[in-house]
């Protein structure tokens, strides 16, 4: 046992595992590809044992990563040895502000849960990933999107202030519960998307909107994927002020059915886009008939409007798992590339040609409306031996390809360790040597997730 350790089981309350006794669930991620070591694991019953192990690990130089649901898809919380310092159990509502709309939480809030809350007073939290079981936390760490992004924005639009415990075991806090700041450099937002890198969030107070009067969401069938994706700026530029623009594949959706033995609306459909409208129910109503003509003069043959709560629900109980639709199918590859949104349905073609060209296949769904495009790499057949150079072959050109048409490589997955590579290599140069001058500002030892993203 290392003095360390020692110290640790002095100085907090939490539950401590070390080596072989931490189990390999919490040393990966939700892909599972990648297998983490670590020689502490700390849960965190609290504020106060996070500083104090972040202060312990300071002096002793120990690295830490930092971890909470466990369900990021690149890795961000794979540890290299370490402190795995997990705040999953810190996920109690701390205040709830209704005069300023705001909410106070801790980080290992569920966003099932914080939405729960906030709705059941009249209220919305607009940002909305697929995984509800993350957390709050690890959704600002990585600048989490999701699928209402095309209107309100992802969660850096949404956080009025964070405490964040520095690297030295410092408590410092950025913002203010305040709609607007312009009073020197914004640090907050170093700190959202920073992927555990600059230090421990231990509380987040998050803007809130009211709640929309009414919302309705309808499945738009098409006959290919390149005319769903064709309709999306018709869409946005006949001003219908869409909530969310999903777009899926029949093929991915195929995964999601079996998964959850359910039934998509219009099977016959080769390609889907979900649209949603929300505020009041005229408004809604008279957006989503004038979107029925207007789609269906440029491909789409069948517009269902999903009036009835049950099965509105299932298909978004059907979206919401594809990614663990397709994982429980075998080995994949999650991709979120991100591009301009002219570039939408040139990108899926050159992803279907490189797919055609490998043979690998490639299923695309994801955020049509702010040019997000969710890729799964399926392994299938592949033999293991042959898997990795194939996979980095694909994965290369896909980024490639998303970089040739003005895009980046992640739009709201991040980079964690298995994109860290691909990043590296089209990383501009004078912005990452200003990153690690920021992460050597909030960081000189270089301890918090120092092997992720776009750290040394």
């Amino acid at each position: 046992m290392s003095d360390f350790s020692l110290e640790l089981k002095k100085a907090v309350k939490g539950e401590i595992l070390e080596g072989d006794s931490i189990p390999a669930k919490l040393l990966t991620d939700f892909v599972g590809t990648l297998k983490g070591h670590a020689d502490v694991y700390l849960k965190a019953s609290g504020r106060d044992d996070v500083v104090a192990a972040v202060k312990l690990a300071h002096r002793f130089k120990v690295p830490v990563v930092v971890r909470s649901g466990g369900t990021n898809l690149v890795g961000a919380t794979v540890p290299e040895g370490g402190l795995v310092l997990d705040v999953s159990g810190m996920n109690k509502v701390i205040s709830f502000d209704e005069p300023t709309m705001s909410i106070t939480v801790e980080p290992g809030i569920t966003l099932k849960d914080l939405i729960a809350y906030v709705e059941s007073r009249g209220y919305m939290y607009p940002p909305d990933p697929a995984e509800k079981l993350g957390t709050i936390g690890g959704n600002v760490a990585m600048n989490s999107g999701g699928m209402r992004a095309v209107k309100y924005g992802v969660t850096r639009d949404y956080v009025l202030s964070l405490d964040l415990v520095r690297p030295d075991g410092e408590v410092v806090t950025f913002g203010r519960k305040v709609r607007k700041n312009a009073t020197g450099l914004n640090l907050k937002e170093c700190v959202i998307g920073c992927e555990g890198s600059l230090g421990v969030i231990v509380s987040v107070t998050l803007k809130l909107v009211p709640l929309p009067e009414y919302s309705l969401s309808a499945i738009l069938a098409y006959h290919s994927l390149e005319e769903g994706i064709k309709s999306v700026n018709v869409i946005l530029g006949a001003h219908l002020d869409p909530t969310a623009i999903e777009f899926q594949e029949k093929k991915v959706i195929a995964y999601g059915e079996k998964y959850l033995g359910a039934e998509f609306p219009v099977p016959s459909a080769v390609a889907y886009l979900i649209v949603t409208f929300d505020g009041t129910k005229d408004s809604v109503l008279e957006r989503l008939e004038k979107c029925e003509s207007v789609v269906k003069k440029n491909g789409a043959f069948e517009v269902v409007p999903l009036t009835d709560p049950e099965l509105a629900a299932k298909v978004w109980e059907i979206r919401g798992a594809l990614a663990r639709a397709v994982k429980a199918t075998g080995p994949w590859e999650p991709v979120d590339t991100v591009v301009p949104l002219d570039e939408i349905a040139p990108f899926v073609a050159s992803v279907n040609q490189i797919s055609e060209d490998e043979g690998v296949r490639i299923v695309a769904f994801g955020h049509a409306g702010d040019g997000n495009v969710h890729l799964c790499v399926l392994k299938d057949q592949i033999s293991d031996s042959e898997w990795p150079a194939r996979l980095d072959r694909v994965l290369r050109l896909v980024y490639q390809s998303a970089y040739d048409k003005g895009g980046m490589l992640s739009g709201e997955h991040g980079i964690g360790k298995a994109k860290r590579r691909y990043y590296l290599e089209h990383a501009n140069k004078d912005e990452r040597e200003l990153m690690l001058k920021v992460k050597a500002a909030f960081d000189p030892e270089n301890l918090f997730n120092p092997h992720d993203g776009y750290t040394l």
